[in-house]
């Protein structure tokens, strides 16, 4: 058990928090959240030891080990990445470097009746049997486990670390902190580090961890999955939830609606006893009732309303202009970098309207072939854009890209045309950006802000085709539902490379995933895909390679499987188009019968109308046509569910 008892920090005056106090138990999933700045990474430092507060204390027990995963650190290192993730095992390498010292002396002794000879192997027997307690037996297939686990293969191993990129670097950090097996794991983002599959692993990993584990995290999914315990710091304080995230919500909604009802009627009572005392105050008569209410007034306890930071991003992308009906289309794309085949024989369509995920391990070629359509990378092969398709790109390291030396609003101005050009300082207020923060230099802000100036650089011209790499890195939880909620308004062609699987849910209806230098398309969101591998998670696919599909494929069979899914997505966009027709058909009904119900509902008021016997002809026309779009709507939904089912 952990103890954090009456905590207090604060910064330049403002109080992060004050007087705080919660316990972790030994097998507690607690989720830490609140907005930018409230002191999320601030505790998990206390915690961690790294950062002393002004007054308060951490109770942690003497034998207990604290691992810990920051959002950002300085990574170097000459080792491989086996050698690296093997240090963690400090104290269990070292007994081990004593065990064959103990047997190398013994192998040259022959004084076997000695004191110092039975030393040695009492030494060594006890040595060997703390080896044993501490796993030393299992050492390299626990290694492999976790490293595979998280997205290296057995390859990669053997590889130097400074091989790889910053993100691949910070997962061999965390297979570290699981190898270490604390009594205590704090993290800090480790989502940002991973893909869909090593998410899914490090889930099952950690709920089925024997110590405790504080998490702050962005992403709800990850947090629902594995926190059963949320501490929210807000206004100063922390509330704790025995709940996970979602549940939260709703419970700190109920909390506020009762905290401003308990604060309304305290105000009103407040009112009620001012009153009394100014009305009575100069009576002697009424002195003694007076003393009473003022003296009720001192010790009552001002009910506080939180002062919640509500601000978020708001915003409307602008109308797609009209494309063609095929929007882009492939065949046999291949793409290399040197030796390294990343793509082969890439074939497939995106056709106007679709909204298509970006899924699979990272290093797979997702980031590569967003690249590719945007021009940036360059191919092998045929890919063809149609008629009039217009592009947006949001870039992975979209932020980086930005001109430090330029102001926010230069940002913005310096590529706004047209009538944009007028509306540069709206704009930048919908995305937080507003007074003193349009003259801020681009190099002081935040990773949250840059993102936020990037995505109001996708305001500036209309697309029709988005690509969005990675676009929820650095956005808060509510920033995030807000640029869903955009996307969702969209009516252009959509592409969405993420990992967060929450944010795609509800935002695609088709997956292209990545895997062994191809790509397959399936239909449906996120979950959908899940669901219909019937696999426990993506990781089985790599797994069990002969589950769902065969390992290898002969080219007809592919060519054919491509065909049969390409008519396939045909027949389903024809079945969603009879149906959004229906859909608008029926409304215009139900409207023009209730304005007839309404006619026939007040006679007197229209009997002139209802003279007309055209009118009841009418009328029973509107209902006859309604019933058999009804039908018409009917037939083609279940032929819908039929295909998808398929």
């Amino acid at each position: 058990m952990f103890s954090v008892s009456d905590l207090s920090i604060h910064y330049s005056g403002n109080y992060l928090f004050r007087n705080v106090s919660f316990i972790i138990n030994k097998k507690d999933r607690l989720g830490l959240v609140g907005s930018n700045g409230s002191g999320k990474t601030t505790l998990l430092r206390i915690l961690a030891g790294m950062q002393q507060p002004e007054s308060g204390d951490v109770v942690i027990p003497s034998s207990a080990r604290i691992g810990y995963l920051p959002q950002e650190m300085e990574l170097s290192s000459d080792k491989t990445i086996y050698e690296e993730a093997i240090a963690a095992f400090d104290e269990i390498l070292a007994l081990k470097s004593s065990i064959n010292g103990y047997e190398e002396e013994i192998g040259k002794r022959e004084d076997y009746e000695s004191a110092a000879y039975q030393k040695l192997i009492h030494n060594l027997s006890e040595a060997n049997e703390k080896f044993l307690l501490m796993g030393g037996q299992t050492l390299d297939a626990d290694v492999e486990k976790v490293l595979m686990g998280l997205g290296f293969s057995r390859n990669d191993l053997g590889r130097p670390v400074e091989e790889f990129s910053y993100g691949w670097q910070m997962r061999v950090e965390i297979a570290k902190i699981l190898l270490r097996k604390p009594e205590l794991i704090l993290l800090d983002e480790p989502t940002n580090h991973l893909d869909i599959e090593s998410i899914q692993w490090l889930e099952e990993f950690l709920s089925n961890y024997l110590g405790a584990i504080v998490l702050v995290s962005h992403d709800r999914a990850f947090l629902d999955k594995l926190c059963k315990r949320t501490i929210e710091i807000s206004d100063e304080r922390i509330f704790d939830y025995k709940a996970p995230y979602s549940e939260y919500v709703f419970l700190r909604e109920e909390r506020l609606e009762q905290q401003k009802a308990n604060y309304n009627n305290q105000q009103k009572q407040i009112r009620q006893i001012e009153r009394f005392i100014e009305r009575f105050r100069y009576k002697n008569t009424k002195s003694r009732q007076v003393q009473s209410k003022i003296k009720m007034l001192d010790k009552l306890e001002v009910v506080e309303i939180e002062d919640l930071d509500r601000s978020a991003i708001h915003f409307r992308f602008p109308p797609a202009p009209r494309s063609g009906k095929v929007v882009v289309d492939t065949r046999r794309v291949n793409k290399s970098y040197g030796h390294n085949k990343v793509l082969r024989n890439i074939d497939f369509s995106i056709i106007k309207g679709d909204r298509i995920a970006f899924v699979g391990k990272n290093g797979e070629g997702k980031t590569t072939l967003a690249k590719m359509l945007m021009g940036i990378l360059e191919y092998e092969g045929e890919l063809k854009f149609g008629h009039n398709v217009q592009l947006a790109y949001y870039a992975q390291d979209q932020a980086e890209m930005l001109d430090g030396t330029k102001t926010v609003f230069e940002t913005i101005d310096d590529e706004a045309t047209g009538e944009m050009r007028a509306h540069v300082r709206s704009l930048l207020g919908g995305f937080l950006f507003s007074g003193e923060d349009i003259d801020k230099k681009v190099r002081v802000l935040s990773g949250g802000e840059k993102s936020r100036l990037s995505l109001a650089k996708l305001m500036l011209k209309p697309s029709n085709l988005m690509i969005l790499d990675e676009p929820t890195n650095h956005l808060d939880m509510r920033s995030k539902d807000i640029l869903k909620s955009a996307l969702l308004q969209y009516d252009g062609t959509l592409v969405i490379v993420s990992h967060d699987r929450d944010f795609l849910q509800g935002l695609t209806n088709k997956v292209f995933e990545f895997r062994n230098k191809g790509v397959m398309e399936h239909l449906g969101d996120i979950y959908d895909f899940l669901h219909s591998q019937k696999l426990r998670s993506l990781r089985e696919l790599e797994q069990n390679p002969d589950k769902g599909r065969s390992k290898e494929r002969e080219p007809s069979k592919n060519k054919a499987l491509y065909e049969h899914n390409k008519q396939l997505g045909r027949d389903i966009r024809k079945l969603n188009n009879q149906i959004s027709s229906c859909e608008k058909r029926i409304d215009i009904l139900e409207n023009d019968i209730a304005r007839m119900d309404e006619l026939l509902m007040d006679p007197e008021k229209h009997k002139k109308a209802l003279s007309d016997p055209e009118v009841f002809k009418k009328y029973n026309k509107l209902k006859t046509e309604l019933e058999a779009v009804l039908e018409q709507w009917e037939g083609f939904s279940l032929q819908l569910e039929s295909l998808k089912n398929s």
